[in-house]
């Protein structure tokens, strides 16, 4: 975690006018160096390379954070949240990428999901997940390399 990305905090945090303190600052620094999603497990490794900060409290300043819009919760087919930052290039509305083979979770900021779905009379949106799935670019190659079958050599004639 770089003094870049823990000033940045402290100015997002400040700018909420709630109190700014270590284990906010330090969290969400976690979470702007990180550039994907993590999960509660990863915030805490993290964290705790700089700083020494309890389970509970990385989980309540997640849940701060994220009430307070500086980070927003990705539901994982694990069941298992993951927390990114939500800097203000992030649309309200934005979509997802995730990883079929790794589980990276990664914000997809250009792809905004669509406000006016339909809904039948007397029902109202609040909350709309858009999440693409395939492979990373990590991953492309790795699966591709299983995908050939065993033995598989060039004949040459």
């Amino acid at each position: 975690m770089t003094r870049a990305f823990l000033d940045r905090a402290e100015e997002m945090v400040r700018s909420t006018d709630a109190r700014v303190t270590r284990p906010r600052v330090g969290v969400l620094a976690a979470l702007l160096a990180a550039r994907r999603a993590l999960t509660h497990h990863e915030v805490e490794r993290q964290v705790n390379r700089a700083l020494r900060i309890d389970r509970v409290t990385i989980y309540r300043v997640l849940e701060w954070l994220t009430a307070r819009g500086l980070a927003h919760r990705v539901p994982g087919d694990d069941r298992v949240w993951r927390f990114n930052a939500a800097e203000q290039k992030h649309a309200q509305h934005h979509a997802h990428f995730k990883c079929n083979h790794c589980g990276e979770v990664i914000c997809l900021d250009k792809l905004v999901a669509p406000r006016g779905i339909p809904l039948p009379s007397g029902y109202r949106s609040q909350e709309i997940e858009l999440t693409v799935r395939g492979l990373c670019a990590g991953c492309v190659p790795a699966r591709a390399a299983q995908r050939r079958p065993r033995g598989h050599a060039q004949h040459r004639n």
